[in-house]
């Protein structure tokens, strides 16, 4: 695992953000956004690449020198709130990546108020809720129309 490296996201990773999405299988792009879909459009990239790190922040998972991206966590704040959400290349799940981001935007938001996590996941979307259930966050959830309702406390 030392070969991947965290670290906030830059708006000069507008390239290689559009590279990690191009690389995700249709399943992962499913997964993560409820829909199939081949781009991110401009304001999604804006967004993800220009955050500013409080109410909105966005950690990356690099590897080589080229620091391409295979993985992919953040938060947007909603009150005490914030809505997570994660993407992780193929390759590279099952190896902690995504908890490894979801511990360090934790640190993050509790650092800016943030008392907790909330997520929709897929219910058939085991691993993310496998790695929030790992966590050794508390956690609540609910389900309805095959989506599950995951809320983390961070205090």
């Amino acid at each position: 695992m030392s070969d991947v490296t965290i670290r906030a996201v830059r708006p000069d990773d507008k390239e290689r953000v559009v590279k990690a999405f191009r690389a995700l299988d249709r399943r992962s792009v499913y997964l993560r956004f409820f829909s199939y879909r081949k781009e991110l459009s401009e304001e999604e990239l804006r967004r993800v690449t220009e955050c500013d790190g409080v109410s909105e922040a966005v950690l990356v998972a690099t590897v080589g020198d080229e620091e391409t991206i295979v993985g992919l966590g953040g938060y947007v704040r909603r009150g005490a709130a914030a809505d997570i959400a994660f993407v992780v290349e193929e390759d590279f799940q099952r190896r902690g990546i995504a908890g490894r981001l979801l511990r360090q935007l934790a640190h993050i938001a509790r650092a800016n108020g943030i008392t907790r996590f909330e997520a929709d996941v897929l219910a058939e979307n085991t691993p993310m809720l496998t790695v929030f259930r790992r966590s050794g966050l508390p956690m609540g959830t609910s389900q309805g129309a095959g989506i599950v309702h995951a809320t983390l406390s961070l205090t």
